[in-house]
């Protein structure tokens, strides 16, 4: 396995223009898909010369990878407010409500996240395939330090199996969002995550059996 390359260090405005980039792109890809954005049409929307971008990003490919990298850290990004810390039932509401607001402003059209680019990369190209996985580990490893902190609180029941309620509010949300961004109506996403919330919420304390 080759060493992975450690990142260039960057000034304050050489950062401000490679994020610059970094949003140009991962705005053409929101409309067009990665397919249809090219590094002439990200270099045109980000405002930089040839020699900029490239300066930044030798490829297509290292673009792309920084886009998921920028979207994977913008965790758990569905919508506003952005909710860091899903340790209560109110918060994963909250964030859920987030999730279905954010496909409400958009029409249920188009959006770049992990979902859609997964959709595009991840058979093709087993670097970003990669990355991708890993945004959703981190994601869903996030939505599990709440759920843990609930149980410790007492607020879950000890035999909850956690990864299996974390990986089925992932699933909800991207599932959700693919069917809703395909038959453009918010409902489909609506009902995956009240299923999902409504299954964690079976195993609190304080659930009927």
């Amino acid at each position: 396995m080759t060493e992975e390359p450690k990142p260039r260090r960057l000034t304050p405005k050489g950062r401000a223009t490679r994020d610059r980039i970094v949003e140009a792109a991962t705005e053409l890809i929101a409309r067009n898909g990665v397919a249809g954005t090219g590094i002439e049409d990200v270099r045109a929307a980000a405002g930089v010369s040839g020699s900029q971008l490239y300066h930044y990003f030798d490829s297509k490919q290292a673009l792309i990878r920084a886009v998921i990298t920028r979207q994977a850290d913008s965790v758990l990004q569905p919508g506003e407010p952005r909710v860091t810390a899903l340790d209560s039932f109110e918060a994963l509401r909250a964030w859920a409500d987030a999730a279905i607001e954010r496909q409400v402003e958009t029409g249920c059209r188009g959006d770049c996240n992990l979902g859609s680019l997964a959709g595009e990369l991840s058979v093709r190209d087993e670097e970003s395939r990669s990355d991708i996985a890993n945004g959703f580990l981190r994601w869903k490893d996030l939505v599990l330090d709440g759920l843990r902190a609930m149980r410790d609180r007492g607020e879950l029941r000890a035999d909850a199996d956690l990864e299996e309620l974390a990986l089925s509010l992932l699933s909800a949300l991207q599932g959700g969002v693919l069917l809703s961004q395909t038959m453009l109506q918010v409902r489909p996403l609506e009902a995956s995550m009240n299923a999902a919330l409504a299954y964690i919420h079976s195993f609190a304390v304080d659930a009927v059996g």
